[in-house]
């Protein structure tokens, strides 16, 4: 939430960051050797999380621990409820943006269930490199403790003829009003991208707890960065005060959201 500050940081010591992230690993990899201008657009997936399937019209009533039941990644209660609400790959685009300087424009996110594409990069000539893997964070943590080399591993490695089939599809914005809260908070800028993440955790601890239904999660977000005053170009001190006082008025929102 505080890209500017750490890329600034990055840029000011003359080195790289290295990102761990399978995602933003595998982008980190395939714009090797990449100019900028090169760079068509950045391609994120999405597994779609554990309701990807489920009528829209449902979501309403899903229970903690159907939207806790992730079919492929092992990830943790608050990161699974963020993949099924897809805040998570919002936030990946805001990481993504700062990671390697490209604009929101030129970032797309696809569902993709399988999970084996791990990211993708279109070049300006129209061609669209892959990179695949076994779905385990032990690649990417790896890759970055070995960065620049590339070793042998011993957790195994993609058959495709096993897997058979990879299949990808559009984001549906009406399932996933959180990926568009997400660029929007990311091109405001400023304290924004703190504030939007405040509000998605003290929403999903809530929803967690029985307190709001799994919807009530994007609206919490919504009202809080309606309500927040944003504050540009921010410090450090600014980025954890937005933080402290976005949860607080998240936590209000619940509240009054329960007595109504």
């Amino acid at each position: 939430m505080a890209g500017e500050i750490v890329t600034r940081k990055v840029r000011e010591a003359g080195t790289e960051l290295i990102p761990v992230d399978s995602e933003h690993s595998a982008v980190f990899s395939l714009t090797r050797g990449l100019t900028s201008g090169e760079i068509g657009r950045i391609i994120l997936t999405a597994s779609g999380g554990s309701l990807r399937d489920m009528a829209i019209e449902d979501l309403a009533s899903v229970t903690p621990e159907r939207a806790l039941a992730h079919p492929t990644w092992d990830m943790g209660n608050k990161i699974t409820i963020d993949s099924a609400t897809l805040m998570n790959k919002g936030l990946e685009v805001i990481e993504a943006h700062h990671l390697f300087d490209i604009g929101y424009d030129r970032i797309d996110v696809l569902i993709h269930p399988e999970s084996i594409v791990h990211s993708m990069v279109e070049t300006v000539d129209g061609s669209i490199y892959a990179h695949m893997g076994v779905t385990d964070m032990v690649f990417p943590i790896l890759n970055a403790i070995a960065y620049p080399e590339k070793r042998e591993n011993p957790f195994g490695k993609l058959r495709l003829e096993e897997i058979g089939r990879l299949t990808f599809r559009a984001c549906d914005r009406r399932r996933y009003p959180a990926l568009d809260l997400c660029v929007a908070a990311g091109r405001r800028g400023g304290t924004m991208p703190a504030i939007l993440n405040a509000a998605n955790e003290a929403a999903v601890a809530a929803f967690l707890d029985g307190r709001i239904p799994f919807t009530g999660i994007v609206r919490v977000v919504e009202k809080t960065v309606e309500q927040q005053v944003v504050a540009d170009n921010p410090g450090l001190d600014e980025i954890f005060s937005a933080d402290r006082e976005a949860r607080s008025r998240a936590e209000s929102i619940i509240k009054n959201a329960l007595k109504a």
